[in-house]
């Protein structure tokens, strides 16, 4: 019962913390601009077509209950410490960007009618104020809401709901300007990757990795915005959207959402994803390492995605098994056509899932110790940094039933390129 006591205190205290802050920062902040001669605004042209919807002051008031409920919402010290120091930082940034480049909300608002509503907007234009505008700590604070709201097991799907409805309601209140919005989101994913939750933990990395595409469609948007040129705003538009689709799909841990489980991938998707591709192909022709295979151990070779002038000394025939590893480019033709090619692909600098880690693992092992005569085995992986380098060493610990210290060494000694990050020697002890 005290255990519980002290947690709901806990929770109380970086409520109470956070609401302070913010009433400091916000207040001072609303009322220094109020001080000022004149106070610009700024809007897109297209901003003027946005419909005024008087109910969704509604969701946009229910701001404060999330504010305060959010908090009782986490589960674990560290979560309840994340959520604080990304609300902390959020209100912070924000409160220093009021100062630094005040705005204030240039359209009027239309009369309403409705008595319960209109009363909501008295109450609203009372107590918030028309300055603060970007970045829209309404903004920032939903998409940190989110971040607890989805570990939710019941009621997460309405909660999900209302909080888009929240975020809608800024501009059909007539609260915020669309920059407002964009430059809120922006603020909120930068508190996501600079307070990571789980930071240490594999399980969570493809979180942090998806983060980082979501920060690039936001910025990229801003830049789109801001350029007013038609050509390069729908170059830029495309590339964002493009990164939001990555980054969802890191999140689900989607391995198949470019190449196909034939290693194929699509017309379709070589257009959308261009950028993508593009920007590994010039990474792989100038960046990767290990261009010949390397070998840890008899028969098993090692390397970034092969090029043809690799395969001229890399005899493949069909006795020649081949694990593709990487799922943002397409594999040499020539190993698809005359090796035994497997496309088993682990989403870059993600996270290793360690049921189908294991089951990969035996199935190596099991073509290992079949192998015909003059047979080999190579597994690459498109830099050849990581993803290879990690199957290796727990191929090689099987195999040969060595303890993981020593089947990193003899991985590292051979691979000098080898990088194995901090989250990943946790992954590995799960073997």
């Amino acid at each position: 019962m005290d255990e519980k006591r002290l947690k709901i205190q806990q929770k109380f205290y970086a409520l109470l913390i956070c609401a302070v802050v913010f009433m400091m920062v916000y207040n001072y902040s609303a009322w220094y601009i109020s001080k000022l001669e004149t106070v610009p605004s700024f809007i897109f042209d297209f901003e003027k077509h946005i419909p005024f919807i008087p109910w969704t002051i509604i969701p946009y008031m229910t701001s404060g209950i999330f504010f305060c409920l959010v908090f009782f919402l986490c589960k674990s010290k560290e979560q309840l410490k994340v959520l604080t120091q990304r609300m902390l930082f959020v209100t912070i940034i924000a409160g220093i960007c009021f100062l630094l480049f005040p705005l204030q909300f240039s359209l009027s608002k239309p009369e309403t009618e409705s008595i319960v509503f209109g009363y909501s907007f008295q109450f609203l234009k009372t107590f918030d104020s028309p300055f603060n505008q970007a970045p829209s700590l309404h903004i920032a604070y939903a998409f940190i809401f989110w971040t607890v709201i989805r570990t939710l097991k019941r009621g997460r799907i309405f909660l999900m709901i209302w909080l888009i409805l929240l975020g809608v309601s800024t501009l059909t209140t007539y609260q915020h300007h669309f920059i407002d919005i964009v430059t809120g989101a922006l603020l909120a994913h930068i508190s996501f990757i600079l307070f990571p939750y789980q930071k240490k933990d594999f399980r969570y990395r493809n979180f942090h990795v998806a983060n980082f595409y979501f920060l690039s469609a936001w910025i990229l948007i801003l830049v789109a915005l801001l350029l007013k040129s038609e050509f390069a705003g729908f170059i830029l538009v495309w590339i964002s959207l493009m990164s939001f689709v990555i980054g969802y799909h890191y999140q689900k841990n989607n391995i198949y959402f470019l190449k196909n489980k034939t290693g194929n991938i699509h017309w379709i998707k070589k257009i959308f994803y261009f950028p993508y591709l593009l920007m590994y192909q010039i990474f792989w022709r100038f960046l990767r390492k290990n261009k010949i295979p390397i070998v840890p151990v008899s028969r098993i070779y090692i390397s970034s995605k092969p090029n043809q002038e690799t395969l001229k000394h890399f005899k493949v025939d069909k006795d020649t098994f081949v694990y593709d590893l990487s799922p943002e480019i397409e594999e040499t033709s020539i190993l698809k056509e005359q090796s035994a090619y497997y496309f088993r692909p682990i989403l870059d600098i993600g996270k290793f899932d360690v049921e189908k880690t294991k089951s990969l693992i035996t199935e190596i092992s099991r073509t290992y110790r079949h192998l015909p005569k003059n047979g080999k085995i190579l597994i690459h992986c498109t830099m050849g940094f990581t993803r290879s380098s990690v199957i290796g060493i727990l191929v090689i610990k099987n195999i040969l039933s060595l303890p993981l210290d020593e089947a990193i060494t003899i991985m590292k000694t051979s691979n000098k390129n080898m990088i194995i990050h901090s989250y990943l020697l946790n992954f590995l002890k799960k073997f």
